[in-house]
């Protein structure tokens, strides 16, 4: 990998700042409240894309030596073939290279060729290594072919950040061509290629979420003369924001299938789609009419925080199919206040 390719891409996602220099953007504001979810946060125990998607919310949060640190913790976990953060022979295939954007970034700040080192073993894993379907679409799994919604988070965002921009849409051209539901314009969960069937046919909420924000961090890192692809990508992110809109409640959440409304009641979801419509807006590719639905998710998802720090009511851990705490529910609310913050941070 050339290391240009990264901070050339860094600049694009807004994180330069943090690769080549060690802070944000913009400095972290004051918020009491905010603390509290990241202290929460960092007590909890994590697999490999709860230890990416936490230290991204750090990195996007303006908070480089806690990034270091957990990037470090990736490394000393990553395994024999590549894949990042690993913990007890896990054998998920995407999760991992949620680390590589955290990974890429303490190589930037620090130099240290143990980093970079390690972000190239995870992206050789990921285009020489990692299982695929006949089409090849990266499977979630190293010992299955399926394809998960998830997936569109954890994989393409690392290698558009990687320089490897296209093989970032064509993966995410490949996922959403097999998990797309059009009728309901929702991304369906999971996709056995092996067995030509879904596993799970169902509009998981957070798999929704885990779409929409990962095709917009592999956004903001395109080039802009990938016009082409950027329009296509754009597209997608406004169709499933648009289908789960439909579905939100007057409390500002949703269920954790969006179109059933027996599910329970889910804080993830409004997290995962307020960073998405406020990043799309500030990019000036989502319209600004966006901008109050997006405050009054963030104001419903702030209700749901107690005196701990914890984000009540996401998907929890460890199975996520009961309302709960997860590390990823507290990050995304780290992510949501960052995107809002630089939102804010472009007025005059």
């Amino acid at each position: 990998m050339d290391r240009r390719d990264f901070l050339k891409s860094g600049m694009a996602a807004g994180t330069a700042g943090v690769a080549l220099s060690g802070c944000g953007g913009n400095r972290p504001e004051k918020d009491e409240l905010t603390d509290r979810v990241i202290r929460a946060m960092l007590a909890m125990q994590r697999a490999s894309w709860e230890q990416g998607v936490t230290a991204q919310a750090l990195l996007e949060w303006g908070d480089p030596d806690t990034v270091i640190l957990m990037a470090h913790a990736a490394v000393v976990r990553q395994t024999e073939e590549g894949r990042l953060g690993v913990i007890y022979g896990m054998q998920g295939s995407n999760d991992p290279a949620s680390n590589g954007e955290p990974v890429l970034a303490a190589g930037g700040i620090t130099g240290d060729t143990l980093y970079w080192d390690a972000s190239d073993r995870m992206l050789d894993y990921l285009m020489n290594r990692a299982p695929r379907t006949r089409e090849g679409v990266l499977c979630h799994f190293m010992n299955s072919r399926q394809v998960w919604v998830d997936s569109l988070y954890m994989a393409p965002p690392f290698l558009a950040a990687a320089g490897r921009y296209d093989e970032a849409v064509r993966q995410v051209d490949g996922m959403r061509s097999i998990l797309w539901d059009g009728e309901k314009r929702l991304f369906l969960h999971q996709w056995d290629d092996e067995k030509q069937t879904f596993p799970r046919r169902v509009a998981w909420g957070v798999g929704n979420g885990w779409a929409a924000a990962g095709i917009t961090r592999v956004i903001r890192h395109l080039p802009p003369e990938m016009e082409t692809e950027l329009l296509r990508l754009t597209g997608y992110v406004r169709d499933v924001v648009d289908g789960c809109l439909v579905h939100l409640r007057e409390d500002g959440l949703f269920h954790d299938i969006v179109d059933d409304s027996e599910s329970f009641v889910e804080t993830n979801l409004p997290q995962m789609l307020a960073y998405t419509l406020y990043r799309g807006i500030a990019m000036g590719w989502l319209d600004g009419a966006y901008l109050g639905t997006a405050d009054r998710m963030r104001r419903a998802a702030r209700d749901k925080v107690d005196g701990y720090g914890l984000v009540r009511d996401v998907c929890g851990s460890p199975y996520f199919d009961r309302p709960g705490t997860a590390a990823e529910g507290q990050a995304f609310f780290i992510l949501m206040e960052a995107a809002r913050r630089d939102l804010l941070a472009l007025e005059p």
